[in-house]
């Protein structure tokens, strides 16, 4: 299995252009948000979703990858559970269909940033990039606080740097 540095490096190739990245802060969130929302129906006739198996197997993926992260990750992934939950209460009935709204506007957000990045996502060349998408925002967050600087010169040292804009 790849590194952390290693899987973050190399979905960093597809994400140097700042705005990309911008875009990434909200259509990430939303389509987490939209995946666990759409997962939200028993599995087996049971109190069990769809969606809270893609959580915890997602975050024991995160947590055997990297335990710092992972625990960010943990704390990302169950607010994005927790709005999704509310989300699926809110819209009732028609839960699925608010789901799917979110899914698409975070999909366009992500597609507007990839056209400012002039590259295809990440995913399209290794479906891997659909969990490491969400890491990468968090990682993006620590680095912007401060945080885990030898991880970012490390990706950036692989990737690039972000273009600056002026």
């Amino acid at each position: 299995m790849r590194t952390l540095t290693e899987k973050l490096s190399l979905y960093a190739r597809y994400h140097r252009d700042p705005r990309n990245i911008q875009t990434h802060f909200a259509g990430i969130p939303l389509i987490v948000i939209s995946v666990f929302g759409m997962l939200s129906f028993p599995v087996f006739s049971t109190a069990i979703s769809a969606a809270l198996l893609l959580f915890v197997l997602s975050n024991l993926y995160y947590l055997v990858l990297d335990l710092k992260f992972g625990v960010l990750m943990l704390g990302f992934s169950g607010l994005c559970y927790a709005l999704s939950q509310q989300l699926v209460l809110w819209a009732g009935a028609h839960w699925l269909w608010a789901s799917v709204a979110v899914f698409v506007v975070g999909w366009v957000l992500q597609f507007i940033g990839h056209y400012f990045e002039g590259k295809k996502p990440a995913f399209v060349d290794d479906l891997m990039g659909l969990l490491i998408g969400p890491l990468f925002i968090v990682a993006e967050w620590a680095f912007m606080a401060g945080f885990a600087k030898p991880l970012q010169q490390q990706i950036e040292a692989d990737a690039g740097p972000v273009q600056r804009r002026t």
